[in-house]
């Protein structure tokens, strides 16, 4: 609790200081109305920012030293696209390359392992806040391959499991928590927004006890505010089998199991704007 008590404190001086969280709006589609970006002090206008990620600098980092970008080695496993007026990451997977195969598996990520501002730990009340746009997607028929894509994680550090992802499955897009057993389509079917951004919200209450929760909330196209899709209430939110004291975030392309024997699509490609971490501690915009 004394990590998250000093975060809270923090918060309001790091809304304003931490990457870059510029005052532009990044054009993945999100309005001003609903960006709850803060003045220097939060305001009322919404939680606190922590950590913004935007692209609008046009460098796979956004501008933050330490964070984590592809470890996948080909050229276009990870690039800057432009997106509105500035710009997205793209990430890229292509089954039966070497080039696109990372920590073993084939995927290309970026994650906050190393910035401060996107760790959690126990005692943290954050709100998770991305935009997704599956490029040139490929919609699941009937007799492909089932296998799903993770495009965003709550992940513990120390090599565990994740806590949370969201994955396409079919042409749905889900919310699981692996090691509880809990899944979820919050997406009931992405195919009229494939090429479109579309808007997610992670709330969470990191507990290691039955005491946190999981809220999970999606914009889509032509909506003028997020709708809560998902709610699981009173769960131990902070699980790591192996040691671990804290977690951190991921988005990109992860294609666990899949391969091209098994009939999954050769390349998948995804988008990805707008990462922000918000503490929701103070209570106010829960």
């Amino acid at each position: 609790m004394e990590n998250s008590t000093r975060r809270s404190v923090l918060a309001a001086a790091l809304a304003g200081a931490i990457t870059v969280a510029s005052g532009t709006a990044a054009q993945a589609g999100l309005d001003d109305e609903n960006r709850s970006v803060p003045g220097p002090c939060g305001g009322d206008s919404g939680p606190p920012v922590l950590l913004t990620v935007d692209y609008a600098n046009g460098t796979l980092n956004s501008g933050i030293p330490d964070l984590t970008t592809t470890h996948a080695t080909a050229d276009d496993a990870s690039y800057v696209v432009a997106s509105g007026a500035d710009h997205a990451v793209a990430h890229k997977v292509t089954l039966g390359d070497p080039s696109y195969v990372s920590d073993g598996a084939p995927r290309s990520e970026s994650a906050t392992n190393d910035v401060h501002e996107g760790k959690f730990v126990v005692g943290d009340e954050q709100r998770y806040e991305f935009s997704l746009l599956l490029k040139d997607w490929k919609p699941f028929a009937p007799g492909d391959s089932e296998s799903g894509d993770i495009v965003f994680q709550g992940k513990h550090a120390g090599g565990n499991q994740p806590s949370f992802y969201l994955m396409t499955k079919r042409n749905s897009i889900a919310f699981r928590s692996p090691i509880l057993g809990l899944q979820a389509a919050v997406v009931g079917d992405f195919r009229p927004y494939i090429d479109e951004w579309m808007h997610f919200r992670v709330d969470v209450r990191w507990t290691d006890d039955s005491t946190g929760y999981y809220r999970v909330s999606t914009r889509m196209p032509g909506e003028p505010q997020f709708t809560l899709r998902q709610t699981y209430e009173n769960v131990r939110t902070f699980h790591p089998v192996n040691p671990a004291d804290f977690g951190y975030l991921k988005w990109g392309l992860y294609r666990p199991g899949q391969t091209l024997e098994r009939g999954d699509v050769p390349t998948r490609t995804v988008h990805h704007d707008d990462i922000r971490v918000l503490d929701l501690s103070q209570g106010s915009h829960r």
